[in-house]
């Protein structure tokens, strides 16, 4: 199978995109051992610790982001420009990731031919 990057773009509440994006990883890991894990623009907020979505009635997922380990899905990168963009620089993560300024996450990114966005 192709290698796949699994491309977070959108802030986790106010949608079933993160979600969805979360299914998908763990489904496609049955698949294939090479798939890529990117957080972009919004995206970064998937990883904030400490959410409650109580207020919006939605189901608090972050902590499944836990699982990736589990399931030997190991390339997970997020934007330092999306962080410092938003200030989260120093946040608190639910998972460890490799921070990489745009270019170089840019240049990982291109080695992923199937690309799907969440």
């Amino acid at each position: 199978m192709n290698r796949v990057a699994i491309i977070f773009r959108t802030a986790p509440h106010g949608s079933a995109s993160g979600r969805e994006g979360l299914d998908a990883v763990l489904a496609m890991s049955a698949l294939s051992e090479d798939i890529g894990v990117f957080f972009l623009g919004d995206g970064v907020c998937q990883l904030l610790a400490g959410q409650d979505p109580a207020a919006v009635l939605g189901r608090h997922y972050a902590p499944t982001f836990g699982l990736l380990e589990l399931y030997d899905v190991e390339a997970i990168y997020v934007c330092a420009e999306s962080l410092e963009q938003r200030g989260l620089e120093g946040a608190a993560r639910v998972i460890d990731a490799e921070v990489l300024a745009l270019p170089e996450l840019q240049q990982r990114l291109a080695g992923y031919p199937v690309r799907l966005t969440f």
